[in-house]
């Protein structure tokens, strides 16, 4: 099945996955990589951080790869759930087998 519910579904929660991504992810992401990437270059560095170059590319990778798991994980996570319910959905839902075909057979006329 090419097209079938399941997958529909999936595609619909990914998309929704995005938007909550968009609306809960992005900055609580940022968030928590960003204390990790302080904590990382201050464990290297010593705390209080200097402004330096390297300390701040560490923040700057915690931080997009912070943003990176939440996105995952969401999207992931919704997507899943749509493909779930969609696969109920499928199970539900039973597809009408083809109508058979009326077999007409052709007789040869009765001559007199």
């Amino acid at each position: 099945m090419k097209n079938s519910i399941s997958k529909k579904t999936a595609y619909a929660g990914a998309g929704a996955g995005l938007v909550l991504f968009a609306l809960f992810g992005l900055m609580p992401g940022s968030l928590m990589g960003g204390v990790a990437g302080i904590n990382i270059a201050g464990w290297l560095f010593g705390l209080p951080l200097e402004p330096g170059l390297i300390p701040r590319v560490i923040v700057l990778a915690s931080m997009l790869a912070g943003v990176l798991v939440s996105g995952v994980g969401i999207v992931t996570a919704t997507s899943t759930l749509g493909w779930i319910f969609g696969r109920t959905l499928e199970a539900m839902v039973r597809e009408k087998a083809p109508a058979k075909e009326s077999k007409t057979y052709v007789t040869a006329e009765k001559r007199p």
